[in-house]
């Protein structure tokens, strides 16, 4: 990349590759990669088992935290894997297809996941501030969002792979995303249409319904006008979009900072803390959703304590059961 000044760099003399920082930084990085992986998997998995086991879980809202499972789930399949394994050795080994398979998963799990948060925002709004009278957020609308955000990522992804843009390393070298170095025209134009379309219009809607639902939350919490349920739904979707506000802004931050000047110098260990940052936003959602929603941490304490004590304490599961919300 033109943005790494070569001066800066040493070069392992018996492989003759660019050496970016220490052999044990690329095994941290592959051990905090291997957990967070790992976390992801069992928690996305879980999130999304629960909800196919429950129907008193087939909410509305639900189907739009499901479908923030499943991508989270594949970004850590598809992508996290990937990064696992290229700073286990210390270099990208993985070659040209798998530098765009990673580049692509990570970036279209990515936007699916910035959509869908969008969504649960705009959802939250309607629901508890109402800014349209009686307009509902159904079952139906929850999958034309769910249907939507893969739609809009397929298209701003695809591009890429057919000459429009591109994918390429960063950072330490030990993983891809879209080419924010490229200074060419046609990548420009391609980024600058990316920052626009999958960036800056979600990161609005988020931030505009964010601000609304915390002023009307705020509000209803003097007046009493909403459910206790809808409250703490609400006050779990405000933790979730601050997590990942906090995990992806950086990361944005930095791509917009290259993209307007390509020739910087950021010293690749200081550009690759925003890049990692991003990538653990995969296993911090389904903790907020478990531990936030007590409906679903009651469905998975049914689900997984309830087989192992039901002859011994039948009671605590027929409590269980009770506090979960009728079938509709």
């Amino acid at each position: 990349m033109d943005s790494l000044d070569t001066n800066r760099l040493s070069v392992n003399v018996s492989t003759g590759r660019v050496v970016l920082m220490p052999r044990i930084g690329y095994t941290i990085i592959a051990i905090i990669m291997a957990i967070s992986c790992t976390l992801s998997v069992i928690l996305n998995t879980t999130v999304i088992a629960v909800t196919i086991k429950y129907r008193q879980l087939r909410q509305p809202i639900n189907y739009s935290l499901v479908n923030l499972a499943i991508a989270d789930l594949g970004a850590a399949l598809l992508g996290g894997t990937l990064n696992v394994e290229t700073n286990a050795v210390g270099y990208y080994n993985l070659g040209r297809v798998g530098c765009v398979t990673e580049g692509f998963s990570m970036a279209f799990f990515g936007i699916v996941a910035l959509c869908t948060i969008a969504v649960i925002a705009i959802d939250r709004a309607i629901v508890i501030g109402k800014p349209m009278g009686t307009l509902t957020f159904t079952t139906r609308k929850a999958m034309i969002g769910v249907a939507a955000s893969w739609v809009w990522s397929l298209v701003w992804n695809t591009p890429p792979l057919f000459g429009w843009g591109g994918y390429q390393m960063e950072g330490v070298m030990t993983s891809c995303a879209p080419d924010w170095y490229n200074s060419d025209p046609i990548n420009v134009s391609y980024i600058v249409c990316y920052f626009l379309f999958c960036f800056t219009i979600p990161f609005a809607a988020i931030l505009v319904s964010y601000g609304y639902l915390l002023w009307t939350l705020l509000g209803v919490a003097q007046r009493g006008s909403t459910t206790k349920a809808e409250a703490q739904v609400s006050r779990m979707v405000i933790v979730m979009v601050m997590a990942f506000l906090i995990c992806w802004l950086p990361y944005a931050t930095f791509a917009l900072v290259v993209v307007g000047n390509p020739q910087i110098y950021i010293n690749p260990i200081i550009a690759t803390i925003p890049m990692y940052l991003a990538k653990s936003s995969t296993f911090y959602n389904p903790i907020i959703y478990i531990f936030m929603n007590k409906q679903v941490k009651y469905s998975i304490m049914l689900w997984w304590v309830c087989p192992r004590i039901a002859l011994k304490l039948p009671a605590v599961c027929a409590e269980l059961f009770s506090m979960l919300p009728p079938c509709g």
